[in-house]
């Protein structure tokens, strides 16, 4: 197996990743910097959106080194090239497809897919992923990812799915590593990036940020 990535910085730091998932990207370049502003600096931009490797190039652009901007909903070997040449920092998907993961770690990024039973887990982290997305999280809570992490603690797990923000310290509780969370805090400044919307949502990554935060992170990863 070609060496593991390691796990993207600012996830480490910060324990949470934004989903960026609209109808089209047109408002998520505001988004991503509201969410900058925030200190949210971990961002996936999904490939289900229309313009989104437009977006995620325009994104790395602005923000800069500072913020990781990474390609989600990647589920072919066509999707890591195009994500790659747009200058994708990580890439996630919703299923564990291990041409995928290896495809990723060949390039020397990391690779977040998706899973739920043992077996799947496993095989995406035997696969080569960096850290394996537990998905839907929410269909099993909290208590779900537990049990998998009983078994196999050497794994880790990124919450995602079904994750509120006023959960999220609940499934890092558990032994997330960290958490993906979309809908529940961007509330929609995605469709409609005015100030307001934009300021709220720079105001609800601090506060997301200072829950996730109350302890340390703890678990080394990504090796």
């Amino acid at each position: 197996m070609t060496e593991r990535p390691a796990l993207t910085p600012q996830l480490g730091r910060t324990r949470v990743m934004a989903i960026l998932r609209s109808a089209d990207a047109t408002g998520l370049p505001a988004v991503a910097r509201a969410l900058a502003d925030g200190g949210i600096t971990c961002l996936e931009v999904t490939l289900t959106t229309s313009g989104a490797l437009d977006a995620l190039a325009a994104i790395r652009d602005e923000l800069g080194a500072g913020v990781a901007v990474g390609a989600g909903t990647v589920i072919s070997t066509g999707d890591v090239r195009d994500a790659l040449a747009a200058g994708a920092e990580f890439l996630v998907a919703p299923i564990v497809d291990t041409e995928v993961i290896r495809g990723a770690a060949d390039s020397g990024i990391p690779c977040y897919p998706g899973a739920w039973t043992p077996t799947e887990v496993s095989t995406a982290w035997r696969a080569g992923a960096t850290a394996v997305k537990l998905f839907p999280a929410g269909t099993g809570g909290p208590a779900h990812l537990r049990q998998l992490r009983a078994p196999l603690p050497d794994v880790p797990l990124v919450a995602v799915g079904g994750v509120g923000v006023d959960q999220a310290r609940d499934y890092l509780d558990a032994g997330a590593c960290a958490v993906g969370i979309g809908s529940p805090l961007l509330r929609g400044a995605d469709r409609d990036p005015t100030p307001k919307s934009l300021d709220a949502l720079t105001a609800r990554a601090r506060t997301l940020l200072d829950a996730i935060l109350v302890t340390p992170p703890t678990q080394e990863v990504g090796r």
